[in-house]
């Protein structure tokens, strides 16, 4: 995905008059932070959990390393690690019939733990700041508006797992529409979290103008 240029301009320096730039994390690839989840929830069915952690584990593993080599591993990389790989040592050692809860919750666990991540962030540095960080220049990290934007985009998207979990559990417990609790709610709901992720900085920032133009 092509990022956006974020060189500082004369005219994009913050004052009274030109609101800080709430750019956030519009234009900043996410995927690869998504990554490792979306393919657990893809390929993660009772038959197959097992492998499917060995894969996400792999993929957050190469997502981290350029993280790694700079010393800055975000909470999404922490937690996917952390959460992959403890799945595939439970795998390891436990016996089948230890492991049919985690055959049956799997995915809706994965859900639950990245709602967890991104609730929790939000009392530390909202997750999403820490990819805004990468495409808006450092001048602005500090602005009351860019703070406030990676609040609202960290809180939709802990909803957004939040109900993916919710509707797992639900999936489980009815014996029609799984495919729209599992599948096509999720998607739909992934899918406009990105968009409002790419549409509510340009509207923040256009709010705030307004409001410091009067």
């Amino acid at each position: 995905m092509t990022h956006p240029d974020t060189t500082p301009k004369p005219d994009d320096a913050p004052s009274p008059s030109d609101p800080q730039r709430p750019d956030a994390t519009r234009g900043v690839n996410l995927f690869l932070g998504f990554a490792p989840w979306i393919i657990f929830a893809v390929v993660a069915s009772p038959s197959s959990w097992g492998f499917a952690a060995l894969a996400a584990l792999i993929t957050a593993i190469g997502a981290s390393i350029p993280d790694i080599r700079r010393r800055s591993l975000k909470i999404l990389d922490i937690a996917g690690l952390l959460f992959f790989a403890v799945i595939c040592v439970l795998s390891l050692v436990l016996d089948r019939h230890d492991l049919i809860w985690l055959e049956t919750y799997a995915q809706t666990l994965s859900g639950a733990v990245l709602a967890a991540v991104a609730f929790t962030s939000l009392a530390f540095m909202p997750f999403t700041e820490q990819y805004a960080r990468e495409s808006v220049p450092r001048a602005y990290w500090g602005s009351p508006l860019f703070r406030h934007v990676n609040r609202v985009l960290t809180a939709v998207w802990g909803a957004v797992f939040l109900l993916t979990a919710l509707l797992g559990v639900l999936a489980l417990h009815v014996t029609s529409g799984v495919d729209w609790l599992n599948w096509i709610i999720p998607i739909a709901l992934f899918v406009g979290a990105v968009r409002f992720t790419r549409w509510y900085p340009d509207q923040a920032r256009a709010r705030a103008r307004r409001t410091a133009a009067t």
